[in-house]
């Protein structure tokens, strides 16, 4: 049972990345990153293919070079979900993958050149309709800023920032949205504070250079979640030196846990202790793999014992609470006739979730049985 969360999201204006809106009120787009070779066209295509099956809305391809930019163009063929080119250093690699349809650019303002570069960029964005994010990172902010502030500051990336919106603006091209990523928490979420305040345009989060799957899963929990329960936050990445697919999931975790948007099961599982009635942590494992294609918005609640069993099995779709040999079983927060034989949890507990995905969708009751 999912219900409407409390926040309230900063307005923002839209754009939209191929076919995806970004901002006014649109879902939250979660997005990742290839990190294979872009010359290796087959690895990039099936690397893009993968993290779409994982819910990604968009994704981002490295672009380093003119070559890199002609297998672009063979890759965006393959695929359909909108492509955003990142670009450094060469602002003429921006112009070459604008012909062959990207969805939007990214371009660095640490190293993407003059005003008359960025001009040209956006000539071309403006002529293909293709928006422009502007990537601001504490890693690769531009000299004089560097000198002026010392080290990264929140009001340095902003500065930076700014910057490249006056720009946009003095050119009237309005169809932007910006980062201003940084690997300190407290400093990333400081700059999006600022530059909320400034600006009416999409905001794309991200803790940059975030970590390994654990540590960069918690920092940017934490740096994502204190800016999108502050309703700051139009489209985000999960930056992590691991399987881009992980990026999705743990992005689609942080809004679930908001309840800004869901994908898939929402698990509410005890720690367990010695009061369980069954393995806890071997059956989620076991639930959380078998169940990793469902798509369909279900809380599923799977506690060891009757102490804290019940209450959370009445605010879940579907629960279990612990007891003696056979548990016991809540549908739609009303406990069932049918009990779960603890010998068999796990392939009694998928089936009656998919039974209840199936009945959901064709908005009939759930036919209780137990399953063999």
């Amino acid at each position: 049972m999912f219900s409407e969360s409390p926040i309230k999201r900063r307005k923002s204006t839209r754009i939209n990345v191929g076919n995806v809106p970004i901002g006014d009120g649109a879902p939250i787009a979660v997005q990742s990153m290839t990190n294979t070779d872009t010359m290796d066209i087959d690895a990039t295509v099936a690397q893009i293919q993968a993290i779409q099956d994982a819910g990604a809305d968009i994704v981002r391809v490295s672009v380093p070079t003119m070559d890199a930019a002609e297998a672009f163009k063979s890759i965006k063929e393959q695929v359909s979900i909108p492509l955003v080119a990142d670009i450094h250093f060469d602002y003429r690699i921006a112009l070459k993958v604008a012909k062959y349809g990207v969805d939007c650019l990214r371009i660095n303002p640490g190293n993407i050149g003059s005003e008359e570069r960025i001009r040209a960029v956006v000539d071309s964005a403006r002529e293909h309709n293709i928006p422009i994010r502007i990537g601001v990172n504490g890693g690769s902010l531009e000299r004089d800023l560097q000198e002026k502030y010392g080290e990264p500051t929140p009001e340095a990336l902003l500065e930076s920032a700014m910057r490249h919106v006056d720009i946009l603006r003095r050119l009237d091209f309005d169809q932007f949205k910006i980062s201003v990523k940084a690997s300190d928490v407290f400093l990333a979420v400081g700059a999006y504070r600022l530059l909320a305040k400034e600006i009416d345009q999409p905001l794309h989060l991200g803790i940059t250079e975030a970590g390994g799957m654990r540590s960069g899963s918690v920092k940017s929990a934490v740096g994502l979640g204190m800016l999108l329960a502050e309703g700051i936050g139009d489209t985000l990445r999960v930056s992590l030196a691991a399987d881009p697919v992980q990026e999705i999931k743990v992005g689609f975790d942080i809004l679930k846990s908001l309840r800004i948007r869901s994908r898939g099961i929402n698990f509410i599982a005890c720690p367990s202790c010695s009061r369980q009635e069954f393995d806890v942590v071997s059956t989620m494992n076991q639930l959380e793999e078998r169940l990793e294609d469902i798509i369909e918005p279900v809380s599923v609640s799977v506690i060891g014992c009757v102490v804290n069993g019940p209450g959370e099995a009445l605010v879940s779709d579907i629960g279990l609470a612990g007891a003696n040999r056979r548990s016991g079983l809540y549908i739609n927060g009303e406990r069932q006739k049918a009990r779960i034989d603890n010998n068999n949890i796990v392939d009694q507990l998928e089936g009656y979730v998919r039974d209840f995905i199936d009945q959901k969708q064709q908005q009939t009751p759930i036919d209780i049985k137990i399953v063999e």
